[in-house]
């Protein structure tokens, strides 16, 4: 079984789920793969403790606060591959970004091989079931674009400017 709660945001409601002791989900409303993979029976629970720490973590977050992931105890659901990438998002500054080849060149070390799949990458990124907290907006494509979010560009674009990243806005 599971836990959800809802938050109003800057970008939108968000739904966050927990299995009572860690955040499993937390997506935007109407974003690409909503609820993907989740087959447990949903209970909404705003009591909680586990989902009243993820709403504080989000009101400092969009206060433009800082906080720290490692704060709450989160359990993405997906394969190894999956985790490998999310995990490798986590380390993604406040404020900072990253590209997704650089992210595939992190995999294919991590995993012992020459070389890795920026569209693989791509592909574990959007389907994140953590969004926000682990921060797949910070990825953009090598040119500076912001490709891809499942929340939406423009979302990708708010949350960015929320943290002052400089990116190319050309896209």
């Amino acid at each position: 079984m599971l836990y959800s709660t809802k938050y109003s945001s800057m970008v939108g409601k968000l739904t966050i789920l927990s299995n009572e002791k860690s955040i499993v989900g937390l997506w935007i409303e109407g974003q690409k793969y909503f609820l993907n993979d989740v087959s447990e029976e949903i209970i909404e629970r705003n009591d909680l403790p586990i989902l009243k720490q993820a709403k504080n973590w989000l009101d400092r977050y969009f206060n433009g606060d800082s906080p720290d992931i490692q704060e709450l105890s989160l359990e993405p659901k997906g394969n190894e591959f999956r985790k490998l990438v999310w995990n490798e998002l986590c380390k993604i500054p406040y404020g900072e970004f990253t590209t997704y080849g650089e992210i595939a060149n992190k995999i294919a070390e991590i995993k012992g091989k020459k070389s890795m799949s920026a569209q693989a990458v791509g592909g574990a990124i959007g389907h994140n079931p953590i969004s926000i907290i682990i921060p797949c907006h910070r990825v953009i494509g090598k040119d500076g674009s912001l490709t891809g979010y499942a929340g939406g560009i423009d979302v990708k674009r708010k949350l960015l400017e929320l943290e002052k990243i400089n990116f190319k806005k050309g896209d």
